[in-house]
């Protein structure tokens, strides 16, 4: 009699083609779906299957093995047609509540965020800053000390509905329904994270309800998720929403007003203190062998200058206190200041970069913030000058 591995095997093959007679190719073929490079042995071995030339016969309900004749083979049933696919509850597993970054330094926000986050209440934040200003990292960290999970998705034009509750997947030959993390997050009472929110689309409109948190009605699987205790979530933007018409954040998109007013409130992030930029970058280096505070000192004076022009309209990029780290990692693995700085500056156009390779050598010659920004004054105005003296003298001529 055949056994159950058999006959599972039967009822797949014959399902599959919706035949019993079947080539060794398509017996090799079905038995694929059970892990097996060959077409099984137990049947193409024995002659009584053997139809004609790598032809065999499968045996179905009231056929018998041979040798077993006394033994009818029951029928087997029909398999019941399953009109809705398999739920999948979990697609994460393990532990993912955020690991603490030793270098990190509280600052800004920080405090604020990390109240919201410990009262273990429903408050959606919208965080909103330049690039490399610790958003995403103040988030994190918040989490990491209240030991609270937290799922972050990276937001881009083309995140949908599919992308944050969830869709049909193909597991195991089966269609299955899996959460997508916006499921999984209101499930577990977690964090979600929605990163870089202003580059969506109003495909993010599925969102609404949610950040009502009264729940949301999942048609596809015709369910309605309630958010567990502890649930909330936070954004975080380059812009406010109402996108960039500087050109500074290329893809920045205007968020529903609607959207935007389901956040109480808004944190807007800025760079840290020289104080504290120059504890982060302390801090970084602290973890090798190398130790050159006079160093991270100068960084941070140079970014400074480079930022203030940056405000004042003097240039068009920026020194991120993320780009700081960077560069401080660099040196630790290359163990050359210089070198560092050019490696991490190289992104930038040449103009650019030439400019503040020129404005870190007057800072590593010792030049303050105060005296760089002047000598710039006295540069735009010795500037204006000639232009005008250029205009009289072409007067004159005329």
């Amino acid at each position: 009699m055949l056994n159950t591995k058999q006959k599972e095997f039967i009822n797949y093959a014959v399902k599959k083609f919706g035949s019993n007679e079947l080539s060794t190719s398509q017996l090799k073929e079905a038995n694929a779906n059970f892990g097996c490079k060959y077409a099984p042995q137990w049947l193409i071995k024995n002659s009584d299957y053997k139809v004609g030339k790598s032809m065999f016969k499968l045996p179905t309900e009231n056929e018998v093995v041979s040798g077993e004749a006394e033994k009818i083979l029951p029928a087997v049933e029909p398999e019941k047609t399953n009109t809705e696919a398999a739920y999948v509850v979990s697609s994460l597993v393990g532990n993912i509540i955020p690991k603490k970054d030793p270098v990190f330094v509280s600052f800004g926000n920080y405090p604020d965020l990390k109240s919201i986050v410990k009262s273990n209440m429903f408050y959606p934040v919208f965080i909103t800053g330049l690039s490399g200003n610790g958003k995403t990292m103040g988030v994190t960290q918040a989490c990491a000390e209240a030991k609270k999970e937290m799922i972050r998705v990276n937001i881009t034009i083309e995140t949908d509905e599919d992308d944050l509750l969830g869709g049909y997947r193909l597991k195991d030959g089966q269609t299955v329904w899996q959460n997508g993390p916006v499921i999984e997050a209101m499930e577990r009472g977690a964090m979600l994270l929605l990163d870089e929110i202003d580059l969506a689309s109003n495909k993010i409109m599925c969102l609404q309800p949610i950040l009502e948190g009264s729940g949301v009605y999942v048609k596809k699987i015709n369910k309605f998720v309630k958010p567990a205790n502890g649930f909330n979530v936070v954004a975080t933007a380059n812009t406010k929403g109402q996108g960039s018409d500087d050109g500074k954040f290329i893809g920045t998109n205007v968020l529903n007003e609607a959207f935007l007013e389901r956040f109480p409130i808004t944190f807007e992030q800025k760079y840290p203190t020289a104080t504290i930029e120059e504890k982060i970058l302390i801090n970084t280096l602290g973890a090798s062998t190398k130790d050159d505070k006079e160093f991270c000192k100068k960084l941070v004076t140079w970014a400074d200058v480079i930022r203030k022009t940056y405000f004042d309209g003097g240039v068009d990029e920026i020194i991120s206190t993320r780009r700081l780290v960077h560069i401080i990692q660099a040196f630790k693995i290359f163990g050359k200041k210089v070198k560092a700085i050019e490696v991490c500056t190289n992104r930038f156009d040449d103009d650019t970069k030439n400019s503040f390779m020129e404005l870190y050598t007057k800072v590593d010659a010792g030049a303050s913030a105060e005296q760089i920004a002047e000598q710039q004054r006295q540069a735009d105005i010795a500037s204006q000058t000639g232009e005008g003296d250029e205009s009289s003298d072409d007067e004159d001529v005329i």
